[in-house]
């Protein structure tokens, strides 16, 4: 099933708090310190003093008791670091995976996506700020939903994959560990739709229960990162170079923000990394920038401007270009490198043409990485 999750599907499934939000489905709760919600977290180091060390991102914030770190979703109580939001999803939807963006990772299929609150960035163009940039107390619409409860719902939506999206799901790591491991148990794959600021430990803990990961690379340039998101660019690209490493499909977003990041210079040296770290065969969407949050005063990317960065990349070496938030259009396609048939076409996001068989084209049997079943 794609699409929506109707209103009156969600007061069926949820009961009658169900009301439908930004992002999605949720349901009305109890505010997000109830105990429901808490879980200790798995990467944290205690200091003595009751201050504990979070060890799940590279911020590492050291936190004292009853205060919390960096991303507002984690707390700490007498030495012992608390997640609030275990099961408390703040955002739900049935996506079709092209959404995501994911375009060689089971095409035309759809995904449970799944968020909570809190982000460890803070994104002057954040899209989804209402949720990121926000303490779960003050969500007053969220859902009561366990890892266990992700994967039977996702199951009986009969969708091949969990995402965890919309914000940023390191911060709701034990909720995203458990519920793709109660996925896996299920038959469901789940994929991670990330800033991929993580430190190294967690991710290769997570990795073996994920079976995607998007990253959204903001830039090349650690000034980008500081000042636009609150960051830094390091840890991202270890985990570009981490993920690769193990094996499992990425794929590569980059937003194009007018004036920021859209530097031919900086946009080809962040391509070469790509061509030198991770090979020609990543994905790497240019993403259409459109005036939000903090950023309202800037236009919207001009379309010669994604092209020509679609051109630098390709000039670079990389294989799979394509252009994001302009639907419908043609560098959305995707086309074979032995012979240039088309092998999928998509309109928007959904998959109007499909030329693949076992992996590769149909015309010269090239084959296509990716995820195809």
């Amino acid at each position: 099933m794609a699409g929506r999750i109707s209103r009156r599907e969600a007061l069926k499934l949820f009961g009658a708090g169900a009301v439908a939000c930004g992002a999605g489905i949720c349901a009305t709760s109890a505010a997000s310190a109830d105990a429901r919600h808490w879980h200790e977290a798995m990467y944290y180091d205690k200091l003595g003093n009751k201050k504990i060390r979070c060890r799940v991102c590279p911020k590492e914030c050291v936190v004292g008791d009853r205060e919390r770190g960096f991303c507002g979703c984690k707390e700490n109580h007498d030495g012992t670091y608390h997640t609030l939001v275990y099961g408390q999803c703040a955002a739900l939807n049935i996506d079709p995976i092209e959404k995501k963006p994911l375009f060689h990772y089971l095409p035309g299929t759809s995904a449970y996506s799944i968020a909570a609150a809190g982000c460890n960035f803070d994104c002057k163009d954040c899209q989804n700020w209402e949720i990121s940039q926000t303490r779960p107390e003050q969500l007053k619409d969220t859902l009561d939903l366990p890892p266990q409860q992700v994967a039977a719902q996702a199951k009986r939506y009969k969708v091949r994959s969990i995402a965890y999206t919309y914000s940023e799901p390191v911060v709701f790591y034990e909720y995203m560990f458990d519920s793709a491991k109660a996925g896996r148990q299920a038959g469901i794959k789940s994929i991670m739709i990330s800033n991929g600021s993580i430190r190294p430990e967690p991710m290769e803990r997570l990795l073996p229960h994920l079976d995607a990961i998007k990253i959204d690379l903001k830039s090349i340039s650690p000034d980008f990162y500081r000042d636009y998101c609150v960051g830094d660019v390091t840890p991202v690209l270890d985990t570009i170079k981490l993920v690769k490493s193990k094996r499992k499909w990425l794929e590569i977003v980059y937003l194009v923000v007018p004036t920021l990041n859209d530097d031919p210079v900086e946009v080809r040296d962040m391509c070469q990394w790509l061509m030198d770290n991770v090979g020609p065969d990543v994905p790497l969407h240019f993403s259409r920038f459109h005036p939000a949050y903090q950023l309202k005063k800037l236009p919207p990317t001009p379309y010669d401007t994604l092209e020509r960065c679609a051109d630098i990349a390709r000039d670079v070496g990389l294989n799979y270009v394509y252009l994001g938030n302009v639907p419908g259009d043609e560098h959305a396609t995707t086309r074979c490198t032995g012979c240039d048939k088309t092998l999928i076409r998509r309109n928007g996001f959904a998959v109007v043409e499909m030329n693949l068989a076992n992996g590769g084209c149909k015309s010269c049997s090239t084959k296509v990485p990716g995820v195809w079943s």
